[in-house]
Parts: C-alpha cells; structure tokens; sequence
C-alpha cells in the first residue's frame, strides 16, 4: 500500500511540476501581451491578460485533473460592486479576477515584488496595501477603492486578509462592507473550497471538483460595517 501512494505522489508532483511550468510561461506571455496592449483603456488591458487566466484554468483541468462548477451567476449586479471572498489558496486570486471583470484585487504589497507575477498585478490596478500599518490600510483602500467602483471597477477583497486552511474561515475584516456603504455600492459574499485542490500549504494539486457559490447581492444602505460584514460571513460560512 505505501509504494502505491509513493506513486500516486510521484505521479502527483510530476502534473505539478508540469503545471508550474505552464503557468510560468503563460505569466511570461500575459507580460509581453501587456507590453503590445498597454496603451489601451484597463477594461481592454485585463480583458487581454484575464484571458490568460481561462487559459490557465484549462491548463489546470488537463494536466492536473481540477475541474470547476460554479453556482450563482445570475446573482452578479450589473453595476460595479465589492466582492467578499473566503481565502484558501492562491487559485482565486486567478480566477476571481477573470470571472468579475473588470475587476481590481485588494492585496499585500509585497506580492508586487515578486518578479513578473508582481509586475503584472501592477498593471491590472490592484490595490496594495500594506497590513503592518492597519489605519494606512484602510484609508488606502476606501480612497482607491471609491475610485475603482466610480469608474465601474469591481472590488474583490479577503476579507480574512490571509489564506485559511478549508473549511475553516477566520476572522473578517470590515474594510470590505465599510468600502461598499461609504461608495453606496452592493456587497456581494462568495464561497468556494479551492483549498482541497490547490491548497496554500503545498505545491502540489488533488485532482477534483472546486465548487464556487455566488451570494445574493447584499444592500448596504442600512446596518454599519461591522454587522454587514457579520452578514457576508455567515452567509459565507453557511454556503457549500
């Protein structure tokens, strides 16, 4: 039995090491796209470079078996919203982007000093902050964030502000719900379990199904931060 799962692994990390190799050429390859395009409107630009991201998505599905259902589509406004997404691992920080285009990712600053990958989150305007200086933050993210939404921009934010192991969620933060009331935009909770597939603590990926649910639009003209957030994370939790 031991040497039958000393080759399941062996087979496992030999589709990872595949799949690694791919998703560094396609970084490389949404750079040079960025650099031909650069001159356009953002809606463009990421239309261009998110375009990589389905590609990835497909690459992960033939070389590491990972397939995707997502529920709740018709639940996406038709204006600009905040997103309020769980965190497990770093397979919605791809696809969140491409599927709620045009879209712009709240992060840590020191993802934009990773070489290429940091540079292209750099040229899609996320937001990057810097969670040591938790007052700078925030204002960071209501003032670029307002901005964003005005130009019809969707705001995905983490709310746990870092990858929690599944099933478990962390603590929300209220940057989300205080940016979407103070805009005067809608909340809109998602759920998935990336983190069994692609998880945060391994390079290897599990073949299998991520299921991503889609909320209903939360209304943030009544309650304050705190409890809309409290809102968006029970429906979270209660989701999947």
């Amino acid at each position: 039995m031991s040497s039958v799962n000393g080759m399941m692994k062996l087979w496992q990390g030999v589709r990872a090491f595949v799949f690694y190799v791919g998703l560094v050429v396609l970084v490389l390859l949404m750079l040079l796209a960025l650099c031909l395009v650069g001159f356009l409107p953002f809606r463009y630009r990421q239309l261009c470079v998110t375009s990589g991201n389905r590609v990835l998505m497909l690459w992960l599905r033939l070389i590491c078996g990972v397939k995707i259902h997502v529920r709740g589509l018709d639940n996406i406004p038709a204006n600009a919203c905040v997103v309020l997404s769980n965190h497990q691992s770093t397979w919605e920080t791809f696809y969140l982007q491409y599927l709620f285009i045009p879209a712009s990712v709240i992060l840590k600053r020191e993802l934009l000093w990773i070489p290429f990958f940091g540079w292209g989150l750099y040229f899609m305007r996320a937001i990057a902050i810097k969670r040591s200086n938790p007052g700078g933050a925030i204002r960071q993210v209501l003032k670029q964030g307002k901005q964003r939404l005005t130009q019809g921009i969707n705001v995905i934010i983490f709310p746990e502000g870092t990858r929690v192991r599944t099933p478990e969620l962390g603590n929300f933060m209220t940057s989300g719900a205080a940016l979407a009331k103070a805009a005067g935009v809608q909340l809109l909770p998602v759920r998935h379990d990336a983190g069994h597939c692609w998880p945060a603590d391994s390079w290897l990926k599990t073949p299998g199904t991520i299921n991503l649910v889609i909320g209903p639009p939360m209304d943030t003209s009544e309650g304050n931060p705190r409890e809309l957030t409290e809102q968006a994370r029970q429906w979270i939790d209660s989701a999947l």
